[in-house]
């Protein structure tokens, strides 16, 4: 009997459409003899969508082709049974019934907890680190912070709150101008290099700030790095075993790779799903050198440090870790953890000799192993409280209690 595997991407994101590339790249190589496949298409007003046609990228081109033909749907629990079952029409009836899940998601309000929060909280099984590793994964101002206890390599770097930049914002230039420029601005909670600047001097650093406070409510700044060459590696695992991909160096015309560098720019070609339009493949289309060019000191540098970040965060699945190394002094510097990378990084795999399907099976291998471990934990105990709270007066008898604690 196959796996049902419910496949969930999209969401309220900046990130939704690089979502659904991602999505329909691991849809059409998940190994069909084993799982059966049920895509699950979050809109960007938080509409859940379940149907077949939701497989093909070309479906996407009018997004009310989905209202129309696929079925409006809720996930949850009943009888101990996770199903699918629509929101409309007279008897609301079971769509789909799935095992486990598999969010394919990139950014806020999806890839930072949200979701995988939802789904611990119905007690569904499901792909990638839990709440507590998604959260500080997808925050580069907590993530920052707690490699910085590991004491793993880092550029220096402040964050603040937008209210506070808001209230005082020559305290916030004056805390900044104890990094040297140019100094790299970043949202703390976006991906693909979305709301991203380099400064050269204050006047940018304002204009760049002015944007980043556009898409999150934190904001990160750092130094940038001298002599640049951009490094990633993937880390395959959890908490217990970890394994590392080839190493590649990314190569961009400007100062960080950006949105297009990732996902418009470098080449087109086809998912290999039927009836698929010629679109971008995603981070698997951004210009690289793979294997990267680094000498064996440095390669196990970064294969080191990218062990020891990923458990420090207590990830978990198939997680890409991003390196900025400053290639005359051979200086490593770790950058940010992507959970659910762009591509889920099955390129930096492919070059180790693991196929994407393999990848994917041995995803969903680790989601299931976490979810019997979660459930091995005690969560919960027998307890008289309530008992009690009713023989004392329930919520009469606080006023006493009240009284006393005043």
């Amino acid at each position: 009997m196959k796996i049902k595997l419910g496949v969930i991407f999209g969401g309220e994101t900046v990130e939704h459409e690089v979502s659904i590339i991602s999505a329909i790249q691991a849809m059409n190589k998940i190994d069909q003899e084993k799982y059966e496949i049920i895509p699950i298409y979050i809109t960007k007003d938080r509409e859940w969508y379940t149907g077949d046609m939701l497989k093909d990228i070309e479906f996407y081109q009018d997004l009310s082709l989905i209202k129309r033909y696929a079925h409006n749907v809720v996930l949850y629990c009943r009888d101990g049974r996770f199903v699918l079952q629509k929101k409309r029409g007279l008897f609301k009836s079971i769509v789909k019934e799935i095992d486990i899940a598999f969010p394919i998601v990139h950014g806020t309000n999806v890839e930072d907890g949200v979701l995988q929060g939802y789904l611990q909280s119905i007690g569904i099984p499901f792909v990638g680190g839990d709440v507590y590793a998604s959260v500080v994964g997808q925050d580069k101002a907590f993530m920052k912070d707690i490699w910085r206890e590991a004491e793993l390599p880092m550029t220096k770097y402040v964050w603040f709150y937008d209210a506070d930049y808001k209230r005082d914002s020559e305290e916030i230039v004056k805390m900044v101008s104890k990094l040297k420029y140019p100094v790299i601005v970043k949202p703390a909670t976006t991906g693909s290099s979305v709301g991203i600047n380099v400064c050269d001097s204050e006047d940018d650093l304002r204009e760049a700030i002015d944007e980043a406070i556009q898409y999150d409510s934190k904001i990160v700044v750092e130094e940038v790095v001298k002599n640049l060459k951009e490094v990633n590696i993937a880390v395959m695992g959890n908490y217990e075993r970890q394994k590392v991909s080839e190493i590649e160096e990314v190569l961009s015309g400007n100062k960080f790779l950006t949105f297009n560098d990732k996902y418009v720019g470098g080449g087109k070609g086809k998912f290999g799903c039927k009836n698929s339009a010629k679109t971008s493949k995603g981070m698997a289309s951004a210009n690289r050198k793979l294997p990267a060019d680094l000498n064996e000191e440095v390669c196990k540098q970064v294969e080191s440090i990218a062990i020891k970040a990923f458990k420090v965060l207590g990830s978990s699945g198939n997680c890409r870790i991003d390196f900025l190394i400053d290639d005359k002094e051979n200086k490593v510097y770790i950058n940010e953890i992507n959970s659910i990378p762009g591509s889920l990084a099955f390129y930096l795999w492919d070059a180790k000799g693991i196929d994407f399907t393999s990848v994917l099976d041995e995803m969903i291998s680790i989601g299931i192993k976490d979810y019997k471990k979660r459930i091995s934990k005690t969560h919960s105990f027998d307890s008289n409280i309530l008992q009690g709270f009713a023989a004392n007066g329930g919520i009469k008898g606080m006023k006493g209690v009240k009284g006393k604690l005043r």
